[in-house]
C-alpha cells in the first residue's frame, strides 16, 4: 500500500511515532520538483552507508541521537539539533540511540535525487 504524501497547507505530525500519518518507519512526507523531506527512523546501532546528493540538506534531530559522518568530521546530533550538508558532500549515519530525523532535500534542476536509508 502506498503511503500518500503531505499536500500543500497539510499538517503533519512529526513527533507521534507509530500514528496514521507517521509510521514508525521511514518514509517520505512529500517530495515537490524541488525539494523532499523525509521522515528517517534509526534503531539503535542502524548505519546509513555513505552516499552524497546533488542538492543541499539538513538534517534534523527530532529523537534520539545519532552520528553524522562527513569528509573531514564527525558530528553528533542529539534530540533537538540541526546539520547542514551541502550537495555532493559524501555523509552517513550511525544511530547511537533510537532515533528519529527529519531531513529536508534540494532537488537539482534535473530533479533527480539519489538518496539511501539503509
Amino acid at each position: 500500500m502506498a503511503i500518500a504524501h503531505a499536500v500543500s497547507g497539510e499538517v503533519v505530525d512529526l513527533l507521534a511515532p507509530g500514528g496514521v500519518t507517521t509510521p514508525d518507519k521511514t518514509l517520505a512526507l512529500f517530495k515537490a520538483k524541488d525539494l523532499e523531506v523525509m521522515r528517517i527512523v534509526l534503531p539503535a546501532g542502524k548505519r546509513v552507508p555513505d552516499h552524497s546528493v546533488p542538492g543541499s540538506i539538513t538534517v534534523q534531530c527530532l529523537g534520539g541521537q545519532v552520528e553524522l559522518f562527513l569528509p573531514h568530521q564527525t558530528a553528533v546530533l542529539s534530540a533537538g539539533q540541526f546539520a547542514y550538508v551541502g550537495g555532493g558532500v559524501p555523509h552517513g549515519l550511525h544511530a547511537l540511540k533510537d532515533s528519529d530525523l527529519l531531513v529536508t532535500i534540494a532537488i537539482s534542476g534535473n530533479g533527480n535525487t539519489s538518496t539511501t536509508t539503509g
